[in-house]
Parts: C-alpha cells; sequence; structure tokens
C-alpha cells in the first residue's frame, strides 16, 4: 500500500491535557478529557483533539503513557488532574490511518517516507489527530498521524 502524505503547518494551540499510565492507557487518557470538557460544557465534537505516548513504552513493559489533548479557548482553566498547554504548532507530515491494528505500522511507513524525502524529522511532538471513532469499534477508528518535519538536515543533535 502506497502512503499518502501530505505536508501541513498545524496552527499554535491551547490545549487541555490529561495523561494517563498503564497497558492501555489511551481510553483513560480520553475519559478524564471527556469528563472535564462536560463539566465546562465545552462542545466535545467541534474542537481538535490529540494524543501521543508520554512516556513511551518501554521494552519489557506492558505499561506506558499515553497524553491526550482537547483544543480550547483562551479562558479556559485547567483544573484537577487536567492542564493547560500552548502547543507552538508547526510543520507536519500526515497521514491517514484507519483502525487500530494499523497505527504502529503506518507510523513506521511514515518514518520511512520521510528518510526517503527533501524532509527531516523535526524537533516537535509526534501527534495523532483523532479524525473519527465509534464506540467499541475499533477497527473504524480514523486518525491522522503527523510526523513534525524540516527540511534539509536534522535540526535534533
Amino acid at each position: 500500500m502506497e502512503l499518502n502524505v501530505r505536508i501541513e503547518e498545524l496552527p499554535p494551540m491551547r490545549v487541555a491535557s490529561a495523561i494517563s499510565c498503564g497497558p492501555s492507557p489511551e481510553e483513560k487518557a480520553w475519559e478524564k478529557l471527556e469528563e472535564w470538557a462536560k463539566s465546562k460544557s465545552l462542545p466535545l465534537e467541534k474542537v481538535r483533539s490529540f494524543g501521543f505516548d508520554n512516556p513511551s513504552p518501554s521494552p519489557g513493559s506492558p505499561n506506558y503513557g499515553y497524553e491526550k489533548w482537547l483544543e480550547v479557548g483562551p479562558r479556559v482553566e485547567g483544573s484537577g488532574e487536567i492542564t493547560i498547554k500552548d502547543f507552538p504548532g508547526g510543520r507536519y507530515a500526515v497521514t491517514r490511518v484507519v483502525g487500530v491494528d494499523n497505527i504502529f505500522p503506518t507510523w513506521r511507513k511514515l518514518v520511512a517516507w520521510c528518510e526517503d524525502s527533501p524532509y527531516t524529522i523535526g524537533g516537535g511532538q509526534c501527534l495523532e489527530e483523532l479524525i473519527e471513532s465509534k464506540l467499541d469499534d475499533l477497527e473504524s477508528l480514523t486518525l491522522d498521524l503527523c510526523l513534525p518535519i524540516v527540511e534539509g538536515p536534522s535540526i535534533q543533535p
């Protein structure tokens, strides 16, 4: 399967952040953020949401962390376990993936695509943007995988 990659400039955003750790922390992080957003009457279906491993999985351990972001306005304040962060934005190579089992293999393909392109991996955060999710149907989960890039040589040491 050929990878369909587009280059996007993600804008700076103010985001609410929730982190969960364990063997499958993605859903728990989303539940924390969703519960908080509902308590603030924030429109979940009309804002962008992103997630990423934080901390990444360690060899030999089933546990890792997952951080979930929800775009929020300038007056929204965090509370409890929810913190507010400023995401600086940046240039990303983006590809769409459908189905939870395809996420990791597609990340590998996106990194390989970058290695054969005029870009190198940049210093920003790798992100998974939620596009569509149907409850209890992980095969229809749709994400945009966002790899930070720069033109030319790597800026990382």
